[in-house]
């Protein structure tokens, strides 16, 4: 147990709210319903075209309207992403707990690489992460494993040494492409049965469990 990658969106942030507003201006900008802000748990998750994707079905994917849209909706984001946004409670202690055990701390995120900067920044300027990807143009989006490949490069670790922490199917499908171990995050915007269907090893009702599951590994007592 050497490291741990997180999720970004309903695991370290709840980002929901800023998601939801920004996404909803654009799409009545363009004459098309907004969704409550609960409609967005199942809306995140594999980065902003599939996020457009439920949240306007009936745009053609490859017409120029959806594009347009997909590209207002970052700048949009990027203005609003700190207006409600907030750590879970129990992070902030996580992060410092984790770096005091001497575990590597990552971030792996299907929200474009610019947008997860920033956030990072702005609500964990304390912190020091030894690595952080978004999704770049020309790389996969998570599923694909490999964003986790990059952070084990940085790291100079392999598989059997890191943990993921994750909130969707689309983050413990990404663990077991990569053959690392998940947790379930079941604070953030999915539930159990979801995360377990797709391969979580462990589970967490808060951050403390984490803590607690990284000390067990580690083979330390409990705090």
């Amino acid at each position: 147990m050497k490291a741990l990658i997180f999720d970004l969106d309903g695991t370290l942030l709840n980002t929901l709210d800023d998601i939801a507003d920004s996404m909803n201006s654009i799409l009545v900008k363009h004459g098309l319903p907004p969704h409550p802000a609960q409609a967005y748990k199942v809306f995140v998750g594999d980065g902003v075209y599939n996020l457009l994707r439920r949240a306007a079905p009936g745009l053609d994917p490859s017409g120029s309207a959806f594009q347009l849209i997909a590209e207002e909706y970052s700048d949009e984001y990027l203005r609003r992403q700190a207006d409600k946004t907030a750590p879970y409670p129990g992070i902030a202690d996580l992060l410092t707990a984790l770096s005091g055990l001497g575990i590597k701390i990552a971030v792996l995120s299907n929200k474009p690489h610019d947008a997860t900067i920033k956030v990072i920044s702005h609500y964990f300027p304390d912190v020091c992460f030894d690595a952080i990807i978004g999704h770049r143009p020309g790389y996969p989006v998570k599923p694909d494993p490999g964003g986790v490949y990059e952070i084990l490069e940085i790291l100079g670790l392999s598989g059997e040494d890191v943990l993921y922490l994750g909130d969707t199917a689309t983050d413990m499908q990404t663990a077991a492409a990569a053959r690392l171990q998940s947790i379930g995050a079941l604070w953030g915007f999915r539930d159990k049965a979801e995360l377990a269907e797709n391969g979580a090893v462990y589970f967490a009702e808060c951050p403390q469990d984490v803590l607690l599951l990284c000390q067990q590994l580690l083979g330390n007592s409990p705090i």
